[in-house]
């Protein structure tokens, strides 16, 4: 019965769909047609792959490499605009990658230690220190690129030539040309980092020699005394710690202020004049002679000689009676040694004696090397503001200016806190004043619509609502509306076969329209008499129809 009433069903509405005008026939097919067609597209439109950069900045070489790889593997690809990034879908990037680059792709234009694998028989040794510089210049490049701020880099080496002669040696120079990402800098640390990786890979490069230059001409390391330019002034460091001796400073005084005058009712600022030079100094003083009693007798030295000297000689002659005299004794110490003399002599008693006496003292020096510690403070000046207090609670608080005995006590704090020193030149302001209260202003944040992940689901959302809004549109404005009206079922009609259909076909339309204009049962009997008078032969046939039921 169910299948029965399907089919039915299926009939009538194929009957109904039989009885539509041509316009709407052609209505119902355009709208079927053009669903199918947008639900192809929307399927086709998702599976098209999102694709991402593989790689960026390749070299033509390595580009086409790359590209050929790609071919043999089947991955579609495709160029970006100017041919600068070659672009896979995002689900394989890593994956290929990874493939290429057990393919030894991409290359590059770099190249480092590997340049010695290549050696042939018979070069000469200047091709050799070449090519050992470009593998040295390409490792260092290499190095300085794996840094998350740096996109690429230049290296530079001069290595002058040996020399035996200690006064021709010279010692190696770098150079390097960095190029950063948008956006992206290098602070003086890791712009150090850089400096001393450089100086470290070198044999004999010293820091000071190494220059260091972004891709705007800024000059970052300039070859100079430990890397830094001379005439550049303050150096990052110490702008850094002198930053942060300011901000000591102002913290102090912050923080033994406000439990008295309460949390953001006090401002402080400090200047500091630091001393960053570098003094060395060496003293060496004499002091005069001290009394030969109190004076530290280095050496002294005695000698005495003691013969006969009115007796002529006698003996035999010979080398018996020829001798020298005794070895002379100098003790350290002696009795009767002439003061404070440098040299003093006596002569002994009797015509042959003589003596002499030597005495050396101590000299009293100081020895004195002194280093000033850099980055003294030679003056600081401080400028401090407090706002008035608030006297009462709610709406009838009012502020008050502080009166002279608090501002004394305030003034003395902030001398103790700073470590105030008059003879140094210090100075100290402190104000009392009332604040003056400001909205803030209100940073305005980046646009969304420059978001490249916004840009992204932007163009998703669009994509999905134009279909959904065409789909929409098809099936409520162009098939549901058909398909309402072959759902509801047409007048009832009487068809009559043979001549009855015929000679209903020729009542005049003067008689149908009276007809069809009658209403009531009286209405449509005067009707029926009237056609019989009219045309009594449509009427015997009808007669004859009903009788005969539909049979000749």
């Amino acid at each position: 019965m169910a299948v029965a009433a399907q089919e039915n069903a299926f009939g009538g509405m194929l009957e109904r769909l039989g009885q539509l005008s041509n316009q709407r026939k052609l209505g119902l097919m355009f709208g079927i047609a053009a669903i199918i067609a947008v639900v192809a597209g929307s399927w086709m439109w998702s599976q098209t792959p999102d694709y991402r950069v593989l790689y960026s900045n390749l070299s033509d070489r390595d580009g086409g490499s790359v590209i050929a790889s790609l071919q043999q593997m089947n991955i579609p690809y495709k160029m970006a605009e100017g041919g600068g990034a070659i672009l896979v879908p995002s689900n394989q990037v890593y994956e290929m990658r990874l493939r290429l680059a057990s393919q030894g792709l991409p290359k590059g234009s770099v190249v480092g230690f590997e340049l010695m694998d290549g050696q042939k028989l018979g070069m000469s040794q200047f091709q050799e220190q070449v090519n050992y510089q470009r593998a040295l210049e390409g490792e260092i490049t290499r190095s300085i690129q794996s840094l998350s701020a740096v996109q690429g880099a230049r290296v530079h080496l001069a290595i002058p030539k040996p020399s035996v002669f200690v006064r021709d040696q010279q010692k190696p120079s770098a150079s390097v040309l960095l190029s950063l990402y948008p956006g992206r800098t290098l602070d003086a640390a890791q712009v150090s980092g850089i400096v001393h990786l450089i100086a470290s890979s070198v044999p004999e490069l010293p820091v000071k020699n190494v220059t260091l230059v972004d891709q705007n001409g800024n000059l970052l390391v300039a070859a100079g005394e430990g890397g830094v330019d001379a005439h550049a002034g303050l150096d990052p460091t110490q702008l850094d710690y002198l930053h942060q001796v300011e901000q000591s400073y102002v913290k102090r005084i912050e923080a033994i202020l406000t439990p008295l005058v309460g949390t953001d009712n006090v401002k402080a600022q400090v200047a500091a004049d630091l001393d960053f030079a570098m003094v060395e100094q060496t003293a060496e003083t004499f002091k005069p002679n001290p009394v030969p009693n109190d004076a530290a007798i280095r050496s002294q030295q005695t000698s005495e000689t003691v013969g006969d000297a009115g007796k002529p000689a006698s003996g035999v002659p010979g080398a018996m009676s020829n001798q020298p005299p005794g070895a002379a004794s100098a003790p350290i110490t002696a009795t009767g040694s002439p003061a404070g003399g440098a040299a003093a002599g006596g002569a002994a008693s009797g015509a042959g004696a003589h003596k002499e006496s030597t005495v050396n003292f101590e000299v009293d020096k100081t020895i004195q090397h002194v280093r000033q510690p850099v980055g003294g403070i030679k003056r600081l000046s401080v400028a401090v503001v407090v706002n008035n207090r608030m006297v009462g609670v709610g709406k009838n608080a009012k502020a008050k200016p502080l009166t002279a005995a608090e501002l004394a006590q305030l003034q003395n704090l902030v001398k103790e806190a700073m470590g105030y020193n008059q003879a140094r030149g210090d100075t100290l302001n402190l104000v009392n004043a009332a604040f003056t209260t400001s909205e803030e202003e209100v940073v305005p944040s980046a646009p969304l619509w420059k978001d490249p992940g916004n840009i992204s689901l932007a163009k998703e959302v669009a994509k999905n609502l134009l279909i959904a809004a065409l789909l929409f549109y098809l099936v409520f404005g162009v098939i549901r509306p058909i398909l309402r009206d072959l759902a509801q079922p047409g007048p009832a009609r009487h068809h009559h076969a043979g001549a009855a259909d015929e000679e209903v076909a020729e009542i005049s339309p003067q008689a149908a329209a009276r007809a069809a204009q009658s209403a009531g049962y009286d209405e449509n009997l005067k009707a029926a008499r009237e056609l019989a008078k009219q045309d009594p032969r449509v009427v015997a046939s009808v007669v004859k129809d009903w009788v005969g039921g539909g049979n000749e």
